[in-house]
């Protein structure tokens, strides 16, 4: 293993710096890999919700993921805001010709504050173009039912739909349970295997760039060396902490403390 591995980051900006790019370089900084990025799109949002988004060019995106790859060579991909089918398809190429060893896709299609991500147009070309490439896809529970057409409302449901998400897509899936009440499991569907991951229910509203922050640490953990399932529970338990610090920035949904530990030191 590298010392220092490279992941790249392909997803927005987030100009209140608490999800997106930002949220991704904070935490693959954290875990000890050095972080490379793609910008997707550029936000205009803070902790109260999104304001704008502005697309960047596929043929711009194409450019710095090139330029990433050919010089960085990173050992990981984490992949999040995606929001036209026309750079969802450059980027899907660009990782057949490039071909990371890793890449974890976080199914983005609604910010924490309920603002749409994805255009509807874009899911077909996120489920044919990109799912196929994945080691593994996190989507939330809402992602989740709209991948899976079928509705969550328990555990049970939970595990029901991360084997069939396997089995629809051939990929690895971790559906993230954060959205019910009364759990905060998440299940991973790995080569047909169900592993659960129980977690203790954070009373914080404080949650601004969740996704972001798990679906980078996995990718940074998985270029470190670790199998999925391991590489799963040390970013959960990563995410933890940088939510029970409780930053409380913003005057909404806050982001979480990405460098929690280095502030305890």
């Amino acid at each position: 293993m590298e010392r220092h591995p490279v992941i790249l980051s392909i997803a927005g900006s987030d100009c209140s710096g608490g999800a997106g790019i930002q949220a991704d370089i904070k935490t693959i900084s954290a875990l000890g890999g050095y972080a490379a990025s793609a910008i997707t799109a550029v936000t205009v949002q803070n902790t109260l919700g999104v304001r704008a988004v502005h697309a960047i060019p596929p043929e711009i995106v194409c450019g710095q993921i090139e330029a990433v790859m050919e010089d960085l060579q990173p050992v990981a991909v984490k992949i999040g805001m995606v929001s036209d089918k026309e750079l969802i398809k450059v980027i899907a190429e660009k990782l057949k010709e490039y071909k990371p060893k890793n890449i974890v896709l976080d199914t983005v299609m609604v910010a924490t504050s309920g603002s749409p991500l994805l255009k509807p147009d874009s899911v077909n070309a996120l489920i044919e173009e990109l799912i196929p490439l994945a080691t593994v896809i996190t989507p939330n529970i809402p992602e989740a039912e709209v991948l899976g057409n079928c509705k969550i409302e328990c555990e049970k449901d939970l595990k029901d739909t991360a084997i069939a998400l396997y089995e629809k897509y051939g990929c690895n899936v971790l559906v993230k349970g954060g959205h019910l009440n009364d759990t905060a499991t998440d299940i991973l569907c790995c080569n047909g295997e169900i592993t659960e991951f129980k977690g203790e229910r954070i009373d914080n509203n404080n949650t601004h760039g969740t996704g972001c922050t798990l679906s980078s640490a996995i990718a940074c953990n998985l270029a470190k060396g670790l199998d999925l399932p391991d590489a799963i529970r040390n970013s959960k338990e990563y995410l933890v902490g940088a939510l029970k610090y409780n930053l409380n920035i913003g005057k909404g949904n806050g982001p979480l403390n990405h460098c929690y530990k280095i502030m305890e030191d």
